[in-house]
């Protein structure tokens, strides 16, 4: 089943889905900061072809999320960590996973649970606001044009309604 680009959306969410909202996608990276760096132990883990696992690789590297660093020579075979853009994805993926534990567990509960190093405590992640640290909720944030906003798809009718110039089609 061929996905919908959303490469010309004008939209971080659809210029971030482009990159990692594949199904597979987000279990790689989640396999790879488990310490599963290994091509073998990645197919293994998630039960996915190797062709598959192979073109999302690919993809992720291209990417910048996922780099591929030589472990042997001959033959030549490759570990795959993650890059500061992949680090700095992993946080997104835990926030999906809460979610996911809260509402949709799975049978027995929560498959992982996160213990933060500085205070050695486990959690549960959540969005908090870089400024004052307090969480963030559809109650409390508001949307507002940014320096990027821009009529396009994804963003046509917002734009309208904020009164951004819309453009011709």
């Amino acid at each position: 089943m061929q996905r919908t680009s959303f490469a010309e959306m004008h939209c971080s969410i659809g210029q971030s889905l482009e990159r990692v909202g594949e199904w597979w996608t987000p279990l790689i990276v989640r396999d790879i900061y488990l310490g599963l760096h290994r091509f073998d132990d990645i197919a293994e883990n998630l039960g996915i072809a190797r062709n598959l696992l192979t073109q999302r690789l690919k993809m992720l590297v291209t990417d910048g999320i996922v780099e591929r660093r030589a472990y042997q020579e001959r033959p030549l075979r490759h570990e795959y960590h993650l890059t500061e853009a992949g680090c700095e994805l992993v946080p997104v993926l835990m926030a999906l996973m809460a979610w996911g534990d809260k509402w949709a567990t799975p049978a027995g509960g929560p498959p992982v649970r996160l213990v933060h190093h500085e205070c050695d405590a486990e959690f549960t992640p959540q969005v908090c606001c870089s400024v004052c640290g307090q969480p963030v909720t559809t109650t409390n944030v508001t949307a507002i044009p940014g320096p990027g906003a821009a009529s396009g798809p994804g963003t046509r009718v917002l734009a309208r309604r904020s009164g951004i110039a819309v453009e011709q089609e």
